[in-house]
């Protein structure tokens, strides 16, 4: 997290001076807004630090619950749960949204918009699901078909942006098929789509749980022991200088004064 903090260095005035007077030796008399008229502006960047909170990388988390949410739902579609259970798994399903929004609030306090924007997408997903699927409610199917496609498209335009992280862009490179069909199903009806979004479910469970696992062991090691895959100025994140990372910390938000 990143906040910012002012340290003003007093200035000292001009002695005192009786009005329409000069006093011999002293300085410029203070301008309208307090400032001595004629004295060099206060250099801001000396006066200003920026103080940055180090924390637990919380994407392992996002990744896990991801994968273990997804098999679940999965399992629904598939027919290994029966549809008689669909409450509960609605409760559980409740569950991934608290975490997912946990984890994407942590995000952006890590200062990645990707990871932050993908995990809060995820977390509203789940809880439109829970709810709609606990409630029963009317031609919940359907409304939650058109949530689905909506959402292929947020993950696809995410997608877009998440190639220099190979690890997350390869997830989203299978929620879109997943969601796509889901979306179908949900609108159509056609069963041989749910099944079809089972599957594909079950494989972005399996990615997911390779991210989580991934990125764990490199955060525990220091070093990327499974392949990830970052490139550019993510590979650089994580392999150049302090100094180098902040070079542009006074325009990212938090810092500058609007978003």
């Amino acid at each position: 997290m990143v906040a910012a903090a002012m340290e003003e260095t007093p200035v000292r005035g001009p002695g005192p001076a009786a009005a329409g007077t000069e006093t011999p030796g002293a300085g410029p008399a203070p301008g309208p807004d307090g400032a001595a008229a004629g004295r060099p502006e206060p250099d801001l960047n000396a006066m200003t630090r920026i103080s940055l909170r180090p924390i637990a990388s919380p994407m392992p988390l996002g990744f896990f619950t991801v994968a273990i949410s997804s098999a679940v739902t999965s399992s629904l579609q598939l027919g290994l749960i029966d549809s008689a259970n669909r409450q509960a798994v609605a409760l559980t399903v409740f569950s991934a949204f608290v975490l997912q929004l946990l984890v994407g609030i942590l995000a952006f306090g890590a200062r990645d918009v990707i990871a932050a924007t993908l995990m809060g997408g995820f977390a509203g997903a789940w809880l439109a699901n829970g709810l709609v699927t606990s409630t029963d409610a009317h031609g919940g199917a359907q409304v939650l078909g058109v949530m689905n496609l909506v959402f292929t498209v947020f993950a696809a335009l995410m997608a877009s942006v998440a190639r220099p992280k190979r690890v997350l862009w390869l997830l989203l490179m299978v929620a879109v098929p997943r969601y796509l069909t889901a979306g179908l199903f949900g609108v159509s009806g056609v069963e041989w789509l749910g099944r079809v979004a089972g599957a594909l479910g079950m494989l972005l469970a399996a990615v997911a749980m390779y991210a989580a696992y991934a990125l764990m062991l490199e955060e525990l090691r220091g070093r990327e022991v499974l392949w990830i895959g970052r490139g550019g100025h993510v590979r650089d994140a994580m392999h150049a200088g302090l100094g180098d990372q902040l070079q542009r910390l006074e325009t990212q938000a938090g810092v500058r004064r609007t978003l």
